[in-house]
């Protein structure tokens, strides 16, 4: 950390219920070769044993900050506690089931000041509950609002946006596709969003996970349109009709979908 004890990575991890996977995440960030960050870590009112797996952490690092909050708040909610404790210049985020690569940090941050880009986001890989890769997902290299509303090309666990630039941005109050909502608040307030087609993190599927139902992904997609985006009808027709195309094209023809340029290679290094 650097002199003054003010890091230039703040990385928010919110948890809940993760004693079998939140070690290998937080190993994932003491593992980073940029080490000039803080981990806030807001557990959601967790039930087993994600405290004291935490608190461990906590006093061998004096890097990492924790939250402990008495109620369950939910992901959004309690990821804006997080970004508004952060005291960092850039905002990172890492849920407590997904792991990063050692480099991850490094890069990132080195992109985003040689290139002045002040939100990115990355490729990176699927792995399922016991840590076995089922697949990768690579990222456009610029990606715009208008892109966005389209699909979001953007993991959670992959962006970092510049709060010297943006200021403290949080993310709207829904139960799912907050990460999507933020994406398309900054959007608003820049160009475009840079993208590094190297995969520098590792998502974990999980069964059951709110993330792993399409129909709900969907359901949230057209409250994102409505009620958040506040699109006209029309606008909302459109924008997911592009959304389920795409999604049903990745899904039955994934070779074609890479030929149109609606899936993509990750880099190989």
């Amino acid at each position: 950390m650097k002199s003054n004890d003010t890091p230039s990575v703040s990385i928010v991890m919110p948890a809940y219920n993760s004693e079998c996977y939140i070690q290998f995440s937080i190993e994932s960030v003491l593992g980073q070769t940029f080490p000039d960050w803080e981990l806030i870590i807001v557990d959601d009112c967790s039930s087993d044993h994600t405290i004291e797996i935490i608190k461990k952490y906590k006093k061998a690092d004096k890097r990492i900050r924790t939250i402990i909050l008495n109620n369950n708040v939910g992901a959004a909610k309690a990821r804006n506690i997080g970004i508004q404790a952060a005291i960092g210049r850039y905002m990172a985020f890492l849920d407590s089931d997904d792991i990063w690569n050692q480099n991850k940090l490094s890069v990132q941050i080195h992109f985003m000041q040689e290139n002045q880009c002040p939100f990115i986001y990355s490729a990176y890989r699927k792995i399922n509950e016991t840590g076995e890769v089922i697949g990768d997902v690579g990222v456009p290299l610029r990606v715009s609002y208008k892109d966005m509303l389209k699909t979001c090309y953007i993991g959670c666990l992959t962006a970092i946006y510049d709060t010297k630039y943006f200021g403290k941005v949080t993310m709207p109050l829904l139960k799912k596709r907050q990460d999507y909502a933020l994406w398309l608040k900054l959007l608003k307030m820049t160009e475009c969003a840079c993208g590094i087609n190297e995969s520098l993190a590792f998502y974990r599927v999980r069964k059951g996970s709110i993330s792993s139902s399409k129909i709900r992904a969907a359901k949230y997609n057209w409250i994102l349109y409505r009620e958040v985006e506040k699109l006209s009808l029309p606008q909302s027709l459109y924008y997911f009709s592009h959304y389920a195309a795409r999604s049903i094209l990745r899904y039955k023809l994934p070779v074609f979908s890479k030929r149109i340029g609606v899936l993509h290679e990750v880099d190989s290094k």
